[in-house]
């Protein structure tokens, strides 16, 4: 009996062991489960443009939560996909061509939202003793070590019927172009917004822009595929509808927008409105119109840029484009007020 009692007392403290240990496996299972639901916030890498502007002015004005979204704001383009391929970003703002550049590197990218369509906001700008593109055979042609930049300057000598040995090729990045004119070290630039304006104001003017090759200059967001899930779907969605009302704030109270943004543009408030007459900024509307559809013109425009890189060797293979595009993390009923 003696042997019996303690045998049940000890299948009774096992199985009291096994429960307490399954109620804490559950437990363990369940914390893990929420981890992995929880919302996570993000960091965005972008540099200093017109297009991306709206996105710093929604920080400024604390529409932006700083807890759901980070700005890592860096010199370049190239920086960015740099900070990306790092794991320091989860989103950036980029064109379309670093897009597809960093896509071919290896780094699974997706479009969420446009920026903006560049309609003159990039360009080339020459001294002015530079009458036509054909005379920059000889000269000295600065361009920066992106994509954006090669694309341009494939489509400047186009225009010029000049070769890259015709010209004077010096990589100089954006954030140097002014130091440089000043030091006379060039004669002209591939450029863009807001730097476009500093040196339009120093004796350059303005030979080629980006009105000459439509849609092809197009600014986007852009998420890294491990950060397309549910656990950062709130903050980038929060992310795309702050810039939203900071475009509407822009849209309605230009004057109030330009003197807030003109500092960080780093160009005078009076010529920041004509800086951005260069650009088309699609609100949440035509956002939708140029990422759905059977064949959105986003991915259109995609295959065109596509096949000109490829052609140029700006890539060395060519993306069949899928997961490109993702519209569903635009506000689904986004009113254009403030």
């Amino acid at each position: 009996m003696r042997k019996i009692f303690f045998k049940t007392v000890s299948l009774i403290s096992n199985w009291r062991v096994l429960g307490l240990s399954a109620i804490a496996i559950a437990a363990v299972l369940a914390v893990s489960s929420c981890r992995l639901f929880e919302d996570k916030p993000i960091t965005v890498a972008a540099h200093v443009w017109l297009g991306y502007e709206p996105m710093f002015l929604a920080r400024s004005e604390g529409w932006l939560d700083t807890q759901q979204v980070s700005l890592l704001e860096t010199g370049t383009a190239t920086e960015s996909i740099q900070a990306l391929m790092d794991n320091k970003a989860d989103a950036a703002a980029l064109t379309l061509d670093e897009t597809l550049k960093a896509r071919a590197m290896g780094l699974p990218l997706t479009v969420v939202m446009v920026f903006n369509t560049s309609v003159g906001a990039d360009m080339l700008v020459a001294d002015k003793s530079i009458k036509t593109l054909s005379e920059l055979k000889g000269k000295r042609l600065a361009y920066e070590a992106s994509s954006l930049a090669e694309v341009m300057l494939v489509n400047v000598l186009l225009e010029a019927n000049l070769s890259k040995q015709d010209v004077n090729l010096v990589k100089v990045g954006v954030d140097e172009h002014v130091a440089a004119w000043r030091r006379k070290q060039v004669d002209a630039f591939i450029t863009y917004e807001p730097v476009a304006t500093q040196l339009l104001s120093s004796d350059m003017h303005k030979l080629f822009d980006s009105r000459q090759i439509p849609n092809t200059i197009v600014d986007v967001l852009v998420v890294r595929e491990d950060a397309m899930d549910a656990a950062h779907s709130k903050a980038i969605r929060h992310l795309i509808s702050a810039h939203f009302r900071a475009l509407s704030h822009l849209k309605h109270n230009p004057q109030d927008a330009a003197y807030r943004m003109s500092e960080h543009l780093k160009i005078d408030e009076q010529k920041v409105l004509g800086a951005y007459k260069g650009l088309l900024l699609p609100d949440a509307d035509n956002n939708y119109l140029m990422l759905t559809d059977e064949t959105p013109p986003l991915l259109v425009s995609a295959r065109k840029l596509s096949a000109l890189m490829l052609q140029h060797r700006l890539i060395d293979h060519s993306d069949n484009l899928s997961s490109l595009i993702d519209a569903g993390y635009l506000p689904k009923n986004f009113r254009d007020t403030e």
